[in-house]
């Protein structure tokens, strides 16, 4: 399904799927499940970037390491709401970040807004969040 998704947008990046025991450990690590459509599409492509070089959504290791990095940062705990509920997994490439609600588990994609701390609905599934983002054509397709 996904990959039927992205050979719509030529300019799109299929990569090589992702292990479905790597996905068991980054949800071990963050003690949380990934949502099932992320989980599905990274098994298919393991990560996407767009025509500008933006990853839309992250490679698999990243989504381990970026979330366990905004969890665990001292700084970021003073300075924003906690980043526990969330996993992220794309970004804009400008400092937003794009992210699922896990407690409790939606389905929506958000936006972190890394200026004001803002969590906004950006799409009603991964399925529009893609298509919007690679119908753009900017970092800001989503205000």
């Amino acid at each position: 399904m996904w990959r039927e998704i992205i050979q719509q947008f030529p300019s799109a990046e299929i990569r090589n799927p992702v292990d479905s025991g790597t996905l068991d450990r980054i949800e071990e690590a963050l003690g949380q499940p990934l949502p099932v459509d992320l989980r599905s599409f990274l098994l298919e492509s393991d990560g996407l970037s767009d025509e500008y070089g933006t990853d839309v959504i992250w490679p698999a290791e990243r989504i381990l390491a970026d979330n366990l990095s905004f969890r665990g940062d001292e700084e970021y705990r003073s300075l924003y709401m906690p980043f526990d509920p969330l996993i992220f997994f794309g970004d804009n490439g400008g400092g937003d970040q794009f992210a699922f609600i896990r407690m409790p588990e939606r389905n929506e994609v958000f936006v972190w807004d890394h200026e004001t701390d803002g969590r906004n609905l950006v799409a009603p599934s991964l399925e529009s969040y893609l298509r919007s983002a690679l119908e753009s054509d900017g970092e800001d397709w989503y205000r």
